[in-house]
Order: C-alpha cells, then structure tokens, then sequence
C-alpha cells in the first residue's frame, strides 16, 4: 500500500510474544505513515477468558462485549451515566401508544473497507442494514445467544422497517419502555449483509463493522490485534477524528497472577479485575490501595452492574433435578441463610463489593432499593431449622451437592463450601474450564454453579428477564429453569408502565418474587476495578464496565 515499514511494540516479551514479521506485517498493513514512531500509540490488553467469537449475535461475555465495542456501532449507545444517547440514529421519534420507534440516521457512516465491497471500499451503512442485522439476530437458523432480548417484542422479521436509505423503523407487538437501553446492547450492533453471508459462521473470525476499530489479526488464544478505522465518523467535542489511539492489541494469559506482572512491568495498559491470588498485595481489607503500589499506576473502583450469585436449576421436569436435594425450597433457603456475606465479601474480596443481601437486580441500577427488596441475610440457626422441616435434621441423610466453578473463582467457592459445611451441608467443588462451564450451564447440564448476570444495558427488565418462563433454555438466559405466573404476569404489565417510578415498583415487587423461591443465592454485587497506566487518559467511567477506548489516549 506504499506505507514505511515501522516497527513498534505490538507484543511485548514473555507470554505476548509474537514473531517481528507478524508485527512488521501489521504495521505494512494498517499503521499510519509517520516520521515520527512515538505517533504510533498501541493499547494493550489482557482477555484472560478467552474469546469465542467477533460475530454481535454471540456477544454474551465481558470480552466479547469489549471487544465488540471496538468494532461495531449500533442505534444508540450509552454515555458513562448509563443514559442512552445517539449514535448511528442521530434523532428518533415514538409514537404516542409505544408501539412504533421511529430512527433518522446518520448519512456519513461506512463499514470497514473489506475486498467483499465493490473497490474493497466500505460502503455506507443504511436502513436495510438494521433491518438484516436484527432480523439474523432473531432468525433460528442463526441461534443468536442474544434472541431473547426481542422475545415477546417483536412478531418475527417484518417488525423491523427501512423507509429508506435514512429512516429505520422498530414495530413492537407492545409497549417496551427500556427500548432505547435495550438497544444499546452490543447484540444490536449493525452488520454488513454481503461480509456476514460470504462466511458464515466464520464471520467470527472476520468481522466487519462500522466501529472506531477495524479487524486486522487474530490467532486464538495468542493474540488479537485491531487497527485504528481512520474513516471512522465520530469526532470529539472539538472536533478532532477519533479514535486517537492506532492499535488495540489483546493477549490471551489466562493466569491473572502472570497478566498481573505484565501490568506491572508495564507490558499492558490496562488490567480488569483483582485476583485473590495477589489481591493483599495491592489492596487493604478496607479496599484501599497499598502503600507498595501507591502512585505506581491508577486505580479506578465504582460500582458494577453486576450481580454475582450461586445459580440453582429447579425445573423438576429435568432428571437430574428430580434426583437432587436442591429441588426443595427450604433446601434453597436454608443455603442462602449458612453464607456470611459479610465476612466473604471483606476477607475474600478486600471489600470491593456489596454484600447480596436484597434482589438480583444489583445496587448501582436504577431503581435499585435494598429496603424494599427482602433477600437473605447471614442466620445459621434459620438454617438448621429449614434444615429440620425439610426432613434432614442437623443434615443427617442430606445426599452431597455438587457445586460447579471455575479456576478464577476456586477460593470464592471453597470458602461457601466451608460455610455449608458448618451446617451440615455436604458440597463437592467440581472445577470446569470456563467455556465448558458455560456450555454445561446453557444445556441445563448442572445442578448448582456460581454464575454472574453483568447488565446488557442498564435497566432492571435485563436482570428480571434471567427469570421469565419465556427464556428458558434454549430460547434465552432462563438457567435455573424458574417458572412463576405471577412473575411473568408482573414482567409483562411492565411491558404497559410508562413512567419509571412505577415500572421500578413492579421490578421490586418481582425481585422480592424471585428471592421468596431461591433460585439462586445472591453473593455480592460487584464493584469494578480498572488498573490504567499512569500514562493513559480518558478511560471509560461506566457502571456497565463497558471498554469504551475510542476516546482513550495514550503518553499523556
């Protein structure tokens, strides 16, 4: 393409090393042409987890959302106060019954250049392009893990409208008041119809969109490397292109310990999350920084939408629920009421979180009120008595559970057992790999597993919807097989409740619904804690822990 050859740091030593050729091939590839390399700036990062797939329909975990984010836009999108403003729909109108939502689009918005495009030009990106986007993410065929967000909301692909090259329109089957939050979900992120049908379900691994970062490399579980778009559309308040960064590079360390030392040699710009492996080393049982690493990088903690919990399966139609103990409710309860919350989320968690002592909707969410919301709090004695009527007394002929985690959450899940044990609850820690875990879970292949529900968007239906009967598996994210009348009914009137008081009091009303069944054992509501190099500016500040890097810069 007629560019220099520059080398830069794309993948540092140790465990990101990756061959110089690579490298020099990226920079061919995708680096803008400067006499100057510290120009060139490349953010680096860690996705411990893995990564499964670049294709939105399959955005159902934290890096997937990160790195989504990256590459796609959708309608809207939120800010870091979780309102959501426009994006690729400059305006948008709704109609006075709910029913129709009406969005006028942006005429300056391209997808990537890719050799699919007549000229291997990104071409525009228009109605048409909602309406294919939306209409795959509800299609059968392609068994979107994000299908359920439009279930009951839409009656199949013709709700979905172009007017024209400019005005896409949304019918709904009734009212949905979060809508435009709901949309801001990376499943609803738009793609390119020629791109999408040419691979298949290899679009994965080729993805196309209209975001601030355009696809250049991945080998899995090694290295992601994303290039800057430099046709991207959004520009800053003074009017500068973003993004401002050139590169995103992401490696593949699943050993937090191991990540951790990278960030601290320098080696990656930002870390997610604190392991209980080094987790007194940096932070005080109050949840302060040590005096070790004060100054030597930031620190960023400030509430989560995200809700961690023990998941229960209690449907009775599925046979290994029909052999378990779990299948009665004062077992449930009895469970909930042996955890010390407290205690777990001090020592365990060095205070970075809220102990779960209300619903499943988490603090930090609109609408969240831990006074009104009746979860379980730390009674042993409640315990043995549920115990008792349940017909194991003091747990005596009570069968062994087993509980079901992951690496990452090992000492989380050992301290639980120790508690059960107290009780006289017998448990057997059973350690999966994370993608299998997540397989087992959505087959309803497991009895009992620590799970955690980070918000799609930002209001309180996302985390009821875990509980409606309609999204039970395989239809959605209904794993503990809850079924409730009055829960759907209740979740469904919020469907006809406009005014956000209202529709908050129905979310309570059913929260406290969910708790009086148990099942699941709410553990903590997260905080988030983001690790930057003291060299990096303009990093997200959202509640959602949304990777937002369009507006980060770097060498400050």
């Amino acid at each position: 393409m007629g560019r220099n050859i520059k080398y830069y740091r794309i993948i540092s030593s140790g465990a990101f090393m990756v061959s110089a050729c690579i490298i020099m091939m990226l920079c061919i590839a995708g680096c803008t042409s400067t006499n100057e390399d510290d120009k060139h700036t490349v953010f680096n990062i860690n996705l411990e987890d893995g990564l499964t797939s670049l294709d939105p329909a399959f955005a159902r975990n934290q890096n997937a959302l990160w790195m989504d984010n990256q590459i796609y836009n959708g309608l809207v999108q939120i800010n870091d106060s979780l309102k959501s403003v426009p994006c690729i729909a400059r305006s948008w109108d709704v109609s006075a019954d709910g029913l129709q939502y009406t969005f006028h689009l942006r005429n300056d918005v391209f997808f990537h250049d890719d050799p699919l495009f007549p000229g291997g030009k990104g071409r525009r990106c228009v109605a048409a392009d909602f309406v294919y986007s939306f209409g795959r993410l509800i299609d059968p065929k392609v068994a979107s893990s994000g299908s359920w967000i439009f279930s009951d909301k839409v009656s199949g692909k013709q709700a979905f409208i172009a007017q024209n090259d400019n005005t896409f329109i949304i019918k709904l089957k009734q009212p949905f008041p979060p809508l435009l939050s709901l949309l801001t979900a990376q499943y609803c992120s738009v793609v390119p119809h020629e791109v999408v049908e040419h691979y298949g379900k290899d679009f994965r691994s080729h993805p196309v969109g209209t975001g601030p970062f355009k696809f250049k490399y991945w080998k899995e579980r090694e290295v992601l490397v994303l290039l800057k778009n430099e046709h991207y559309w959004e520009k800053d308040s003074a009017g500068h292109a973003l993004p401002y960064l050139d590169a995103i590079k992401a490696g593949f360390i699943s050993d937090k310990q191991t990540a951790f030392m990278e960030f601290i040699k320098g080696d990656l710009d930002f870390f997610n999350g604190i392991d209980g492996s080094y987790r007194d080393d940096i932070l005080t049982k109050s949840g302060q920084l040590t005096s070790k690493y004060r100054g030597k990088f930031i620190m960023n903690i400030r509430p989560y939408l995200n809700t961690e919990y023990l998941g229960i399966l209690i449907d009775t139609n599925i046979n290994i629920v029909k052999r378990s103990p779990l299948k009665l409710l004062k077992i449930r309860q009895a469970i909930n009421y042996a955890i010390d919350k407290q205690k777990m989320t001090k020592y365990l968690r060095n205070s970075i979180g809220t102990p779960g002592y209300a619903g499943f909707v988490p603090q930090g969410m609109p609408g969240f009120d831990g006074g009104q919301v009746h979860g379980y709090t730390y009674d042993p004695e409640k315990t043995r008595r549920l115990l008792a009527e349940a017909g194991f007394p003091n747990g005596h002929g009570l069968p062994e559970i087993a509980l079901n985690t992951t690496t990452t959450y090992r000492d989380l899940i050992e301290y639980i057992q120790g508690e059960l044990e107290r009780v006289n609850i017998k448990t057997r820690v059973e350690v999966t790999q994370g993608a299998s875990l997540r397989e087992l879970i959505a087959k309803n292949g497991v009895n009992f597993f620590r799970g955690s529900w980070i918000a799609d968007y930002p209001d309180g239906e996302n985390y009821l919807s875990v509980f409606y009967s309609k999204n039970k598996i395989p239809f959605g994210p209904n794993y503990t097989g809850f079924n409730n009348k009055e829960f759907d009914r209740l979740f469904e009137q919020t469907y006809r409740v406009k005014n956000d008081s209202a529709r908050y009091a129905l979310y309570r009303k059913m929260d406290n619904l969910v708790m009086s069944q148990a099942p699941v054992v709410v553990l903590y509501y997260d905080k988030l804690v983001n690790l930057y190099q003291n060299n990096i500016g303009g990093y997200p500040k959202n509640a959602q822990n949304l990777l937002v890097l369009k507006r980060v810069r770097k060498g400050i």
